[in-house]
């Protein structure tokens, strides 16, 4: 079987900086509309929640856009929103029960492409039912993100930001989100030109493609991962990289910063240390880890 993270592989390394790019929520001003519009109407259809929809959308929006999980990967994302609910006392007196989704967290803990060809392989092989309805309703928000996602540009300053960027670094698209969708965000506004690769849940994690495009490359210190999320931040941590945080809620500002001052500071090597962490424990501060009802 061919491997979905080849083009990862096979890329040219044409300067001696990479930078990699987060999309949904860091480069483009999606996550809200994906979320909102997209991902928790169906949850809550896919998963017969209407008598507690309420609660339903509270938590998919804590755990999706406005806690240190934001930007995880959809699957990990659904059984987290499960889990709240669970534990949720308005829930309780309606005695609505949470689906039974075993299945799903065995599969989410032994694979790593977690995407729907990955996904559809298992359904074939095991017809699991919960597995099942999990398909149906990936595949309902990809038909929804299509359908409605459409004209949001980049944020300000990225474009700029890749412009410059180009100039001295290989650029890569490292996200959690289905290949299809970024390609086609990215071309819609023109800016696929400026990266190599654009890669997505079905190549592996955010950890994994920065791995892969590193291996024998590039020296890790001329390395630097550009994300919303705290799986950004561990994914380039994990790696041995540096990180630069896109504020949630404060995304123009943090590009602007990143095109006049930051990108200096990391091309010359005066971005790692004080300067770093005073940006990431700025950062640490947006996203919480208890939801507002606890």
């Amino acid at each position: 079987m061919s491997d979905p993270a080849q083009a990862l592989r096979d890329f040219k390394k044409e300067k001696d900086f990479l930078i990699g790019i987060d999309s949904d929520g860091c480069a483009f001003d999606t996550m809200e509309i994906k979320h909102k519009e997209c991902f928790t109407p169906n949850i809550i259809n896919e998963w017969d929640l209407q008598a507690v929809s309420k609660y339903a959308r509270e938590a998919s929006e804590f755990v999706n856009l406005y806690s240190k999980w934001r930007g995880i990967n959809r699957f990990p994302a659904l059984i987290m929103v499960f889990d709240l609910l669970s534990e949720r006392e308005e829930v309780k007196k309606r005695s609505v029960e949470m689906p039974k989704v075993d299945s799903l967290r065995k599969w989410i803990e032994k694979e790593t492409k977690l995407g729907n060809p990955a996904l559809e392989k298992i359904v074939k092989e095991t017809n699991d039912p919960v597995l099942t309805r999990t398909l149906k309703w990936s595949k309902e928000v990809n038909n929804t993100v299509a359908k409605f996602v459409r004209g949001v540009p980049p944020f300000p300053f990225v474009r700029e930001s890749l412009e410059a960027m180009s100039k001295i670094a290989d650029i890569i698209v490292v996200s959690a989100t289905p290949g299809e969708a970024l390609v086609r965000e990215w071309k819609e506004h023109g800016i696929d030109k400026y990266v190599k690769v654009i890669a997505g849940q079905e190549m592996g994690t955010k950890k994994e493609h920065l791995a892969i495009a590193v291996e024998g490359r590039y020296d890790k210190d001329k390395v630097l991962m550009i994300g919303d999320a705290n799986g950004d931040m561990k994914a380039a941590h994990v790696n041995n990289v540096h990180f630069y945080p896109i504020n949630p809620g404060k995304e123009d500002a943090s590009w602007e910063r990143l095109y006049i001052e930051s990108l200096k500071k990391f091309t010359e090597g005066k971005y790692a240390g004080e300067y770093e962490k005073k940006l990431i424990a700025e950062f640490n501060t947006y996203l919480p880890e208890t939801p507002p009802w606890k």
